[in-house]
Order: C-alpha cells, then sequence, then structure tokens
C-alpha cells in the first residue's frame, strides 16, 4: 500500500523566519492521482521533496503506507521522481541512463535489460535505447525521464513540473503517457502551476 500521509508537516529554510510549507495535512490514497497546483513560491516543490527524501522536514511527519519515513534515505522509500530538467546523463546512452539507478541498487545485469526494456516499452521509445540525449527531442527526453522513473518500479512516483520545459506541441504527448500511467494503479504526484494540466489529468487537485 502506498497511502501518503503529511502530518502537520512544516518546512522552513536556514536563514529564513517564514516557513516555505507550514503545517501541511494531507493524504494522498493509495493508486491515487494528485495534482498540487499554485503559483510560484507557494511551497509545491518543497512539498514534493520532502515526499522524496530530498528535503529536511522540520516539524511533523511523513507516513507512507503507515511507515514513518520522515527521517529515512531517499532511496529506502521505494519512491521514484521525474525532475523539471530530465536530469539525464549526456555521455550515457537512453540505455544507461534508464539503467543507472537499478545498477546502483545492484539489481543483476539480465533484471537490469529486462526492466529498462520493459520500461521503454510502455513509454515507446525503444527505437531511442542506443541514442544520447542530445539526439532526443524534449518530448523525448521526458519520456525517457518518464521510463527511467518506472523502470525502478516505484510504489509512487513524482513528478515536478513535468511539462514546463517542453513545447506547446509536445505538452499533450505527455500528457497522453501519464493518463496512461494513471490507469496502473500506481500512487502519482505530480507539481504544476497549469490549471490546464489538473483539469486533464488528476484524480484529485489540492490548490496550494
Amino acid at each position: 500500500m502506498a497511502e501518503v500521509v503529511f502530518d502537520h508537516v512544516t518546512r522552513i529554510y536556514p536563514g529564513n523566519d517564514k516557513p516555505s510549507v507550514d503545517d501541511l495535512n494531507l493524504d494522498i490514497k493509495d493508486g491515487e492521482f494528485l495534482v498540487l497546483v499554485g503559483p510560484s513560491g507557494c511551497g509545491k516543490s518543497t512539498t514534493l521533496r520532502m515526499l522524496a527524501g530530498l528535503e529536511e522536514v522540520n516539524k511533523g511527519r511523513i507516513l507512507i503506507g503507515g511507515k514513518d519515513v520522515t527521517t529515512m534515505q531517499p532511496k529506502d522509500r521505494d519512491i521514484a521522481m521525474v525532475f523539471q530538467n530530465y536530469a539525464l546523463y549526456p555521455h550515457m546512452s537512453v540505455f544507461e541512463n534508464m539503467a543507472f539507478g537499478l545498477k546502483l541498487s545492484k539489481v543483476p545485469k539480465e533484471v537490469i535489460k529486462k526492466k529498462v526494456e520493459e520500461a521503454a516499452r510502455i513509454l515507446g521509445i525503444e527505437m531511442y535505447l542506443s541514442r544520447k540525449p542530445k539526439a532526443l527531442s524534449g518530448g523525448q527526453k521526458q519520456r525517457v525521464a518518464i521510463a527511467r522513473a518506472l523502470a525502478m518500479d516505484p510504489e509512487i512516483l513524482l513528478f515536478d513540473e513535468p511539462t514546463s520545459a517542453l513545447d506547446p506541441e509536445m505538452v499533450g504527448e505527455v500528457l497522453d503517457v501519464m493518463k496512461e500511467l494513471a490507469q496502473s494503479g500506481m500512487t502519482m504526484v505530480v507539481v504544476t502551476h497549469e490549471m490546464g494540466f489538473a483539469r486533464n489529468v488528476s484524480s484529485k487537485t489540492v490548490f496550494m
């Protein structure tokens, strides 16, 4: 079960008096596709990064499946994150980018190959596996980033502004991919400032 609970969670960055996230209470059901919407600076990305374990929680706690993960390392949370700028290694092929996290986790080579090829099939990028990121369009790079996260077989998939770096014609392509992923029953949390995005893909929208 991948239900997520933010229980009175607060984040105050060092040197700031005002919290970036203040006493947040939020319940994300198992299998839900939740979208966090709001203007820049409202705490959306900070909330996502606290869930991923990339930001410290100063007060309160975060639970996943009833387990307190507030101080747990990112690698122990069974979460994968898709970043706004793709975060692909330029010197690696698409296959190597997708396999990187699995290698770090010491997954056997034959399992890595199977997981990467399956994720590539789901995202329709099998023909790009031998290419370098510089040979791909923005939409293709975002598909690779999503496929890399999917290959980790996470309980929870996080997206930080997944369409903000894309040309308008590519946004619809990525939205279609995310709609398909939503059918899988995986818990998904997306941060965006685009109301149209929230309206098109979410099962629940939270305004910050």
